[in-house]
């Protein structure tokens, strides 16, 4: 396991799923955490920390400058500097034809989806420069930002967004030493694909009729890939989508 002692990192989404399962690798691997999320996750930072972990929560609505501004804020005061960042928070929307999509519908998606992690990263790297210290941000895409499912439009055009804005914000802070990076996971065992599950049985058998290796993903085979692309074991990989999806996106 990677060494990440006297780093910090924020963690959004963090209340369950990827986000959780990262948070807790962070701080099991010796990193101060502040977990994320429009539900504060104080419940799972407590735990942490009850553990023996460095943890603290924040409420936070990513598609909000300014609760985004005052977490980044928080993680400074609490724990003095900023060095990683793992902008999980997302949604998902009903499978529906794009003709039938509401406004409403795609705006939400889009603001928490796209407009969250830019505001994310805005932040994130406004304090990594201030500090002028080396640091790596992780943004979580999507199989579905490489991809297109019929019904998905809105959820696959914001997970597409992600990619195209990792790249262009890799490209302008490579040279300041901040690494940003995308992960794109597959179909995995979180709440958000349990309610989609429940209430899409059909069209989740037939997708996982689709993955190679025959089976959903675990939260942490997702988050180990986080905790890399934060390592210096990764310090030459700067601006791609790592697919996370048991060779869906290959076949």
């Amino acid at each position: 396991m990677e060494n990440f002692t006297g780093k910090v990192v924020i963690v959004t989404g963090a209340r369950t799923g990827i986000g959780l399962s990262a948070a807790t690798l962070f701080a099991k691997a010796g990193a101060s955490v502040v977990l994320a999320g429009r539900h504060e996750p104080k419940k799972e930072a407590e735990e942490l920390v009850q553990q023996g972990y460095k943890a603290a929560s924040f409420q936070c609505d990513v598609s909000n400058e300014t609760d985004v501004k005052n977490m980044v804020d928080f993680t400074v005061k609490k724990f003095g500097h900023l060095d990683f960042a793992y902008n999980n928070a997302g949604i998902q929307s009903p499978a529906t034809k794009t003709e039938d999509l509401s406004l409403d519908e795609y705006n939400q998606v889009l603001d928490i989806n796209l407009k969250g992690v830019f505001l994310s990263m805005k932040y994130e790297l406004k304090q990594m420069s201030k500090q002028g210290s080396k640091g790596a941000i992780v943004n979580c895409s999507s199989m579905g930002g490489l991809v297109g499912i019929a019904g998905r439009s809105a959820y696959h055009a914001s997970k597409h967004g992600v990619l195209g804005m990792t790249k262009s914000s890799a490209l302008e802070y490579a040279q300041d030493g901040i690494r940003i990076n995308a992960v794109c996971p597959g179909i995995i065992h979180t709440p958000m694909v349990d309610r989609m599950d429940s209430t899409e049985k059909d069209a989740m058998d037939d997708l996982i009729k689709e993955i190679p290796i025959g089976r959903l993903a675990h939260p942490e085979e997702v988050a180990k890939v986080v905790l890399f692309l934060c390592s210096d074991d990764a310090s030459y990989i700067i601006g791609q989508g790592i697919s996370v999806d048991g060779g869906y996106t290959i076949h």
